[in-house]
């Protein structure tokens, strides 16, 4: 059953992208869905057999609930996403934390990914009006955490698609970011979608590992 939700997420991904580049009303189903079948797919894994699993699924739900406030185009709105986001991040770093952690590569990971995330507050600083620097600098901050966490757990023994999935759903963030802060552009959607639904499945797929 986890590949038909996957491939249900696929097509409403699909679908979601050619919304997007077209402004049609099609976006409100299609997203809904895509995100619907990636909190399917983790209880097709266990999602509910195991400390780890539970945790996961409750951030999953929390970036389902973040995906419908950003189907919303003002800013209340996306803050609310923004918000269901960030606790989304935290619990899954509560997730990985329930897993052994290698404590030597967590200090590397910290090196590596706070290099990262420097760069990241570089670039969106100069766009970002004087309200939204606290609220998008502890997001960079806890999407950060959540790849080092992972790249702890990865080291210790965890199976890799955690820091897989954790660098995809960073890195999705990206292009959300770009969107709203750099330039907005449907370039934006197309890779940043895709990205960003692959990587909750790969988290979702991890539960049953």
């Amino acid at each position: 059953m986890f590949w038909i939700f996957a491939a249900i997420a696929a097509i409403a991904v699909a679908v979601l992208v050619w919304a997007e580049w077209r402004a049609s009303p099609a976006r409100f189903a299609a997203k809904p869905v895509a995100s619907l079948a990636f909190i399917a797919a983790a209880v097709d894994r266990g999602a509910f057999d195991s400390t780890y699993g539970r945790v996961l699924i409750t951030g999953l739900i929390l970036a389902a609930f973040g995906d419908l406030f950003l189907l919303g185009s003002t800013r209340p709105a996306f803050l609310a996403g923004l918000v269901s986001f960030l606790a989304g991040h935290v619990v899954y770093v509560i997730a990985f934390m329930t897993l052994n952690i290698d404590p030597l590569w967590t200090l590397v990971a910290v090196l590596v990914v706070g290099m990262a995330a420097a760069s990241v507050v570089r670039w969106l600083r100069p766009n970002l009006s004087p309200d939204m620097v606290g609220p998008v600098f502890a997001y960079v901050a806890v999407i950060s955490l959540m790849v080092i966490a992972a790249s702890g757990v990865v080291a210790d023994g965890a199976t890799p698609w955690i820091l897989v999935g954790a660098i995809g759903f960073f890195l999705s963030d990206l292009a959300v970011a770009r969107n709203q802060f750099v330039i907005e552009s449907v370039t934006n959607r197309v890779w940043g979608l895709p990205l960003y639904y692959a990587s909750q499945l790969i988290l979702a797929w991890t539960v049953g590992v």
